[in-house]
């Protein structure tokens, strides 16, 4: 076990980034925090500390169980992090999830006929 490893290449490591760089740009954007404080990359987490990152719409919350440098399979990352991310940010998403034909990207252009008549058949269940 890594006695001092740097936060971006553990996220890298548990698999929260599928790239370190990836989880250097995210600590750099301020989208990674300990205790409300944004972290650099280069800062060491200590076991115990609970870690937040936002990925839009959600904020997940981990708690660190161990420290690693090395990439590990899935199998084995709940050695090493605790996902303790509130019921309610997860509903944020399933709820984003189901609504998202409402959400059309801009310049995608007017809604197809499936579309509208989805939206009628959604409406349809709200009377």
């Amino acid at each position: 076990m890594d006695e001092l490893v740097r936060i971006d290449k553990w996220l890298w490591a548990v698999r929260l980034f599928k790239t370190r760089t990836l989880a250097t740009e995210e600590c750099k954007k301020g989208r990674v925090t300990i205790d409300g404080m944004a972290v650099k990359p280069s800062r060491v987490p200590k076991i115990g500390e609970v870690i937040k990152v936002r990925k839009s719409p959600v904020t997940y919350s981990y708690k660190v169980v161990d420290l690693i440098g090395k990439r590990v399979g899935a199998k084995l990352v709940g050695l090493y992090v605790l996902d303790i991310t509130p019921p309610e940010e997860l509903h944020i998403l399933e709820v984003r999830k189901q609504m998202g034909f409402f959400e059309r990207d801009k310049g995608a252009g007017r809604p197809t006929k499936k579309d509208r008549r989805d939206l009628e058949r959604l409406q349809e269940y709200d009377d």
